[in-house]
């Protein structure tokens, strides 16, 4: 089982303490699936919105396919993901009754089929990003001393 990271969406762990994980397929055109494997894909703005009975990817940008001349795509579309019936269950719980929010950590080829992997996830506030910060720069600071030490 060969997995090839895509992209990843690196202000999601900043921005959000992230909680539970999905493995989730999405439906494509074939020149989003020919885009996406040249590794033209923006998490940045992109969430995940669910309405109980379907999970869609929205505002994800795919790169339209420069050899798809008149077949092409709208690069922002929302797409749908491919989720059980019980995990999308399991989002609208956490996104209607806890409040929280389901972000997109990554897009991977697993197989040759693009998965992206969300995240629900509890939007940090200033102090805690500041925590963070302070955690990483403490351990990049151990493991640097190790280093010079070892």
């Amino acid at each position: 089982m060969s997995v090839k990271v895509i992209a990843r969406n690196r202000k999601a762990k900043s921005d959000y303490e992230l909680l539970d994980t999905y493995e989730a397929g999405l439906v494509l055109k074939g020149s989003e699936i020919k885009s996406i494997r040249a590794s033209q894909v923006s998490l940045k703005e992109a969430y995940v919105r669910t309405d109980g009975e379907e999970a869609w990817l929205v505002n994800a940008h795919i790169a339209p396919y420069e050899q798809a001349a008149d077949q092409g795509h709208e690069p922002t579309r929302e797409r749908k993901l491919l989720l059980h019936k019980r995990e999308i269950d399991q989002l609208w719980d956490a996104v209607q009754k806890r409040g929280l929010t389901i972000v997109p950590t990554q897009v991977h080829l697993k197989d040759g089929r693009a998965k992206v992997e969300i995240a629900v996830g509890r939007g940090k506030r200033k102090y805690d990003k500041r925590q963070s910060i302070k955690k990483q720069d403490a351990q990049r600071d151990i493991q640097r001393a190790l280093k010079e030490r070892g």
